[in-house]
Order: C-alpha cells, then sequence, then structure tokens
C-alpha cells in the first residue's frame, strides 16, 4: 500500500509540476518602448535592440513610433526595430501645447486599441529607449500579478506627497512614485492606459503646480507631467504597484551589494576615469548612418580594475563600460545592415568580438536579493505610552558674530517662548576674536561660544557654512549635555509649535528630517566619491531631531564630510550638486547627507514639519517651522533676508521691517493662494513682534542702562558668563571660555567689580558721619551764639544725600540707599 501511495505522489509531482512550468512559459509576453522620429532616439533603438538579443527576452519587442507627416518624409529608421506607428502628439491637437514627452502613454493607448499584437498576449513590459537590458525581465518572476503590477522606484515624485496629488486624484493615499521599468497584466494596462494619457495631459496643463518644490522637476518646467500622469492614473484605478528599487540602475550608480541589476537606465551622465558619456551631447547625432562611427571608446576592464579596490564600486564601473560598449556593438551590427564596408581592424573591435567581451555580457538573471521590493506601506506609526515621561529634549542653532544673525536671533528665540517647544535651547556663536571684541549681542540668546572656522585653519578657505558641524562638535564636547533628543536649526527659522521626537517618531538609530530634493548629490557620482554607502543618503536638512548618542558618532563625520565635499571643486558643478550658484555653497548640506550614509543612518522623512514662506501648503497641515530663506511675498509687498545682511535691526531702537499687509485685504477667491499669504504674513509679523519685544527691553526709558551698555560695546571680559533660560529659571549651560587669557581677564574683571562697591560704600559712610558730626557743630555753636536771644534756627533741613546707582554685569540696576533717578 505504501507504494502505491509513492507511485501516486510521484505521478502527481511529475504531472503538476511540468504543468506548472508549462504554463508559465506559455504565458505570452511582449515588450514596448515609446520613440520619435529623431536621430537622438535612433542611436538609443540601435543599443536597446542590440541589448534585447543578447539578453535572450523573451516575446516580440515592438516600437511605438510617433512622428508627424513631415517628420516621416524624410525618416531613414524604419528598419531599425520592429515598429508600430502611431499619431505624434509632440504638438497637442486640442491645446497646441509642445510636449513629447506624451507620445509615451498615447502610443500605448493607440497601440492596445489598433495592434493585432495587443488581443494575443498576457504580460506587457514597457521600457524607455535609453534603456539597456542585461537579462530576461520576466514579469511573473518579478512577483507581478494581475491587480499588481511591478515598477521601478522614482523617490524624486515629491508630487505624490502634496497637493499635486491631492489636486489630481481622488486617492492621494495609492499614489506610488514609480516608473522607468514596467511590468503589467494585460488586463490592467488597458483599464490604465487611457487614465494614464489623461492625467498626463491634466497635470500638463496645471502650469499653476509646476514649480520645483512642489513637482521634483529641477527645471520647473512641467517636464514630468507624464510621469505623473502615470502615477495618479494608477491611483485613480486603485493600482498599487509592487516597487523594487533594485532591478534597475543608472550607469553611475553603485550597486548594492549582493544586487545583479537587468536594466541600466542611462539618463543621466556617466563617467569612469577620464572617460564620460552623456546622452544630451549627442541630440542630433547621426552615428547610426555614418558608416563604422562609434562612441568613444571606454577603458578596457583592465583598466577598470585598477580604478577601484572596493568591489562594489569596480561592479559599478564595469556596469558603465558594459552599458556604452553594448551601444557601440550594435552600432556595428547595424551598420554592416546598412551596407557599410568592413571597418578597419583596430583593439577595440576585436575587444568587442572576443570571448573575453562576450562572457562580460552573457545575459544575467535575477537574484533573490534583486527580487526584494521595497515596503509600499509608509512608516508604522509608535505608540508612545501617555503616562510614560517623555524624553529630555534641547534646541540648537548655529549663528555667527554679525547683526544679520542677530535679527534672526530674536525672531527665533521669541517663536521658541511661544512655541511650546519643551526643554532648554542654545545659541552656538562662532566668532573670531576680533568680532567677538566688537560684538553687543551677547544678551541675546543662551549662548555657548565656539572658535570660528569661518576661514578654514588648513586651507584658507573662506566658507563660513562649515561653522554649523563645527559648533555642534565643539558643543558636544564641552558642554554638559543631559537631553536624550537633539533638535537642530538654523537660524533663518520661526518655530510655530513643538518639534517632539515622540511625535514625529524620532528613535536611536532613526533621526528625524525634512526633505531637501534638490540635494541632487545623493543620487549620482558625487555620492559615490565622498561615502562608501551612497544607497543610504538622504536628500534631508533643515529640522533635524537626532538621539544623542547618534549625533556623538555623527558629529565628527559631518565636519569631515563637510571639508571633504568642499574641496572636491571639481564637482561643483550645477548637474552634480544641484547648487544653482555652483560655488560649493552647500558642501554642508552634502556633508550631512554624506556623514550619515557612512554610518547608514537611515532618517525618517516627515514633509509636514517645515515650509518656506511663499509656498502652497497642504491643506490640513499644522507645519512647525517657517524657513524664510528665499525671498517671498504677498501682492507688492516681499522679504528677502539677503537684503538686510548689513542693515542692524536690533542694535537701533525701534527698527522693524516693513509690514506686510493687512490680512483683511487679502483675495478670498483662490483659497490655495489665501493660505499661502496668510502664512508669509504671519512669519513677517512674527519677526517684527520679536524686534519690538527686543526694543520694548533694550529701548524703554525704564532699561535705558541696558541700552547705553549694549551702545558701549562690551570687551573681552563679556566672553565668560553663565547663560539661564527664561522660561525656566534653570541653567541652559556653563559658556565656555574661548581663550585662557579671555578667562583670566574676565575673572579680574569680575573680582575688581565685586571690590569696587564695598571700598566706595565704606568712604561714603565715613564721609556722611563726619558730614554729620560737623554739622552737629555748627548747629550747636549757632544755638550757644543766639541763646540770649531765645531764637532758633529755622533753616536746618536735612539733605538727602543722592547715590549714582551701579549697572551690575547681568544688565540689571543695583542702588545705594536714597532716591531712584532715571538717567
Amino acid at each position: 500500500m505504501g507504494k502505491v501511495w509513492i507511485l501516486m505522489v510521484l505521478v502527481v509531482v511529475g504531472v503538476v509540476g511540468p504543468c506548472e512550468g508549462a504554463r508559465k512559459k506559455s504565458w505570452r509576453i511582449h515588450t514596448l518602448f515609446s520613440v520619435e522620429c529623431q536621430n537622438y532616439f535612433d542611436w538609443q533603438t540601435v543599443g536597446l535592440m542590440n541589448s534585447y538579443r543578447k539578453a535572450k527576452q523573451p516575446g516580440p519587442i515592438t516600437r511605438l513610433l510617433s512622428c508627424t507627416d513631415e517628420e516621416k518624409k524624410n525618416y531613414k529608421g524604419m528598419h531599425l526595430a520592429p515598429t508600430f506607428e502611431v499619431p505624434s502628439m509632440s504638438r497637442h491637437p486640442r491645446t497646441g501645447d509642445w510636449y513629447p514627452a506624451i507620445n509615451k502613454p498615447a502610443g500605448v493607448v493607440h497601440w492596445l486599441k489598433h495592434s493585432k499584437d495587443a488581443k494575443n498576449v498576457d504580460w506587457v513590459v514597457i521600457l524607455d529607449a535609453d534603456m539597456i537590458i542585461r537579462g530576461p525581465i520576466l514579469p511573473w518572476e518579478l512577483g507581478a500579478e494581475k491587480g499588481r503590477p511591478v515598477a521601478a522606484y522614482y523617490g524624486y515624485l515629491i508630487g505624490c506627497d502634496n497637493i499635486l496629488a491631492q489636486l489630481h486624484t481622488k486617492h492621494p493615499e495609492l499614489c506610488d512614485k514609480v516608473g522607468g521599468l514596467l511590468a503589467f497584466h494585460i488586463d490592467d494596462l488597458r483599464a490604465f492606459a487611457p487614465l494614464w494619457l489623461s492625467k498626463t495631459e491634466e497635470v500638463r496643463e496645471d502650469r499653476a503646480h509646476w514649480a520645483t518644490n512642489i513637482t521634483g522637476d529641477i527645471y520647473g518646467k512641467g517636464w514630468i507631467s507624464e510621469m505623473y500622469g502615470y502615477s495618479f492614473g494608477a491611483a485613480e484605478l486603485g493600482l498599487r504597484h509592487k516597487i523594487n528599487d533594485n532591478l534597475m540602475i543608472y550607469p553611475g550608480y553603485i550597486p548594492r551589494e549582493g544586487i545583479e541589476p537587468i536594466l541600466l537606465h542611462y539618463g543621466l551622465p556617466f563617467s569612469v576615469g577620464n572617460w564620460s558619456f552623456n546622452k544630451l551631447a549627442h541630440h542630433d547625432d547621426g552615428i547610426v548612418y555614418e558608416c563604422n562611427r562609434l562612441f568613444p571608446e571606454p577603458p578596457y576592464p583592465k583598466e577598470v580594475r585598477e580604478l577601484a579596490l572596493d568591489p562594489n564600486q569596480r561592479r559599478g564601473l564595469f556596469l558603465n563600460i558594459e552599458c556604452i560598449n553594448i551601444i557601440n556593438e550594435g552600432l556595428l551590427l547595424q551598420h554592416a545592415a546598412n551596407g557599410c564596408p568592413k571597418p578597419a581592424w583596430s583593439k577595440y573591435l576585436s575587444f568587442l568580438k572576443s570571448k573575453a567581451y562576450a562572457e562580460l555580457t552573457r545575459p544575467k538573471y535575477v537574484t533573490p536579493a534583486t527580487l526584494q521590493m521595497m515596503e509600499d506601506t509608509k512608516d508604522e506609526h509608535v505608540v508612545h505610552d501617555a503616562d510614560a515621561p517623555h524624553p529630555k529634549i534641547h534646541t540648537v542653532f548655529s549663528t555667527e558674530c554679525t547683526t544679520y544673525f542677530d535679527w534672526q536671533t530674536v525672531g527665533l528665540m521669541h517663536s521658541f517662548h511661544m512655541s511650546g517647544q519643551p526643554g532648554n535651547i542654545t545659541r552656538l556663536l562662532s566668532c573670531s576674536d576680533g568680532d567677538l571684541r566688537q560684538y553687543k549681542g551677547h544678551d541675546l540668546a543662551p549662548t555657548h561660544y565656539v572658535p570660528s572656522m569661518s576661514r578654514h585653519p588648513l586651507t584658507g578657505d573662506w566658507y563660513p557654512a562649515i561653522n554649523k558641524p563645527a559648533a555642534v562638535l565643539h558643543w558636544l564636547n564641552h558642554a554638559n549635555v543631559d537631553a536624550e533628543f537633539i533638535v537642530i536649526l538654523d537660524a533663518d527659522m520661526i518655530m510655530r509649535g513643538p518639534i517632539t521626537p515622540w511625535e514625529f517618531n524620532a528613535a536611536c538609530g532613526r533621526p528625524v528630517s525634512t526633505p531637501y530634493d534638490y540635494l541632487i548629490g545623493c543620487d549620482n557620482e558625487l555620492a559615490k566619491l565622498h561615502t562608501s554607502h551612497p544607497e543610504a543618503c538622504d536628500k534631508v536638512g533643515g529640522v533635524i531631531i537626532m538621539h544623542i548618542d547618534d549625533l556623538r558618532k555623527f558629529a565628527l563625520l559631518w565636519l569631515h564630510k563637510t571639508e571633504e565635499v568642499r574641496a572636491d571643486k571639481a564637482h561643483y558643478a550645477r548637474n552634480i550638486t544641484g547648487d544653482i550658484y555652483e560655488s560649493g555653497w552647500i558642501s554642508e548640506m552634502y556633508g550631512y547627507s554624506f556623514g550619515a550614509a557612512e554610518l547608514k543612518l537611515r532618517h525618517a522623512i516627515n514633509n509636514e514639519i517645515l515650509i518656506y514662506p511663499g509656498y502652497v501648503p497642504v491643506p490640513g497641515v499644522k507645519y512647525r517651522v517657517f524657513h524664510y530663506g528665499l525671498r517671498f511675498g504677498v501682492g507688492n509687498w516681499s522679504f528677502d533676508k539677503a537684503d538686510w545682511r548689513n542693515i542692524d535691526m536690533v542694535n537701533r531702537c525701534w527698527a522693524k521691517f516693513p509690514d506686510p499687509p493687512d490680512p483683511s485685504t487679502l483675495n478670498v477667491a483662490n483659497k490655495e493662494d489665501l493660505q499661502r499669504d496668510l502664512l508669509s504674513i504671519e512669519c513677517a509679523k512674527t519677526l517684527n513682534e520679536a524686534l519690538n519685544l527686543h526694543h520694548t527691553r533694550r529701548c524703554s526709558s525704564d532699561n535705558s542702562l541696558l541700552t547705553s551698555k549694549g551702545k558701549e560695546g562690551t570687551g573681552e571680559s563679556d566672553v565668560s558668563r553663565e547663560v539661564v533660560n527664561d522660561k525656566d529659571g534653570n541653567v541652559d549651560s556653563v559658556s565656555n571660555d574661548i581663550s585662557t587669557n579671555h578667562s583670566d581677564e574676565s575673572e579680574k574683571v569680575e573680582r575688581d567689580e565685586r571690590e569696587m562697591p564695598r571700598s566706595f560704600t565704606f568712604w561714603v559712610i565715613f564721609l556722611w558721619a563726619i558730614s554729620g558730626i560737623g554739622f552737629l557743630v555748627v548747629i550747636f555753636m549757632v544755638y550757644s551764639g543766639h541763646k540770649r536771644r531765645g531764637t532758633r534756627s529755622k533753616h536746618g533741613r536735612r539733605r538727602r544725600s543722592l547715590h549714582s546707582g551701579f549697572t551690575e554685569r547681568n544688565g540689571r540696576d543695583r542702588h545705594g540707599r536714597g532716591v531712584d533717578v532715571p538717567l
């Protein structure tokens, strides 16, 4: 009986197993890519088609070719790939808008409707022309299911998180940041494609929301409207993706350890040593039709092995040369098909025909690590015990000894006290000895003094932004910090509410920050040059909530990476850093991101903490911080902090900024503009309120002594002092000594000031006593002289002694006995 059961099991395995495999093999798959009638797309087509054959991609491939009638008359590339012609929508038939990217969804819709191939397929893989296939792309192996397409991650599509998604889909919470590689079941694609097209048109026409801070498009021209059309169309349909960040890689990036990408997307410039390639440099290149002409040959494998010791960096370089070699090999084959003469022998041609090259470019297959999907849910909300005590928080911000930072300090300190932020706050004040002698703003905030690094002590480079990481490091090493979490802000910020780790789910090993999406260096060669873990680079900045243990490990790296990026002048270019001035000014920001990546310290990125005045707020979000780093305005009124760089707003009594418009004058018709303008007005009013309170304290008659002290300035003796938090009366920090001389001088002056009142009081009492005795003698004599007359002096009025008060170092008046007289 047992043998019978074994036989039955074998029969079942023999039947079911092969049938299941046969069913998968029988699934019909079709690959699509979209192009236009241009030389630019022709050489890309040649490269993609060569890779398609080498990778042994199953099923047919079709080029969706969008051409106008005029373009088609002169087009020479109909033979480059199996082609399905679609009407061009580069110039929109209804609006007249020139937007060639719309041809991609329009081409897919046309193919689904008119192609016979679309009626005999189960799965569709959609690619871009500027891609190289390295191995078979099988949707079912990648994890695609009906109702769950697979796609690559496009993290820069920030419109999925803000008002753009809310405007263009009923289900913004379902918006996936995806693109590049798309693997669809045909039924899903049929339902989805029309929405892809219509949402692309919709987003493209929404010019009011093309801004970089809303779309993530660095050009702010709506060029990525088609990508948002894809994401919003899928969200509208409720079509959620399995998102994979391993299947596709940009040449120039370093692959993750253990990952074998099966698709190269050469949309960005990349290089190997002194050799580089940028597809945009070949926009009008007729290389397909110029016999035996190839793109410049990259380094050979032997040279590449000598360029990098790290195995992952070396793999990245090999991907770079693989990409261009496959394109060049395709061009050689196409030239032969065009009837070109056989090219002359060269070392490079010999290499492309060698077994070594064939071995390097054999088909690659996905590994379990490659198939690992990204989480398609947001970070889980951490529930804190309401009865448990909250961790201690300390807020810090960095400034320099200038009036420019002083008025910012006044604004931030006022908003800190109004916001309800728990814990103490410390200003990290970076000053040179010369600046400190003239500085008048010691009383503006609880302060920790830091040696200035504006002029780098080793290189002589003038870069004041480096003071931020240097100051944080100095504070950690010299102050007695007992807080568990540190909140780091910039001086040009206004707090609107508390920023706490328990509300924003910060934890040890998991800091929280706000998105700085323009830090494109996290995605390109800059990250690869400056961190061992570029894949861990987070585009963050502004507000930082970090556990003290993380900060102690990280602060030195923050400083060192800032120095490293700042010294890398060869990579200051805008297309590498995103810095529009190309001056290396944001090196400190990259120092932060690269330092954190080096520790693999990943951030929870929250876009509901900070907003720039002038930006449209997301409805319902209570932003905790204004960052007024950019010019903003309401109507004809505007404010730019840079305009006030050399104007002393703090030491000139009653100075203030021009008042913003009254909210009652705003146009309420457009709700978005109204909310934006109300926030802008709130920011400006808060700054003026802070200045008014500051001047009330300094400039009123009751505090004139404090005002005169501020006018007289402070010497070196004012450097060392205790700073007390006005909020709760606790000592915030004992300020550090800038130098031994400063400390010695300070102690001497304080000792002299303590001794002076004692000796002065003694002499006042002595003189008063002598005067009293003399007065009594005179009275006695006068009385004796007039005794017989029976008269008495009627002029014995005592006069009160007036004594000037003495001002203590803390700015309060201390008077002797007598009447208080305002000075």
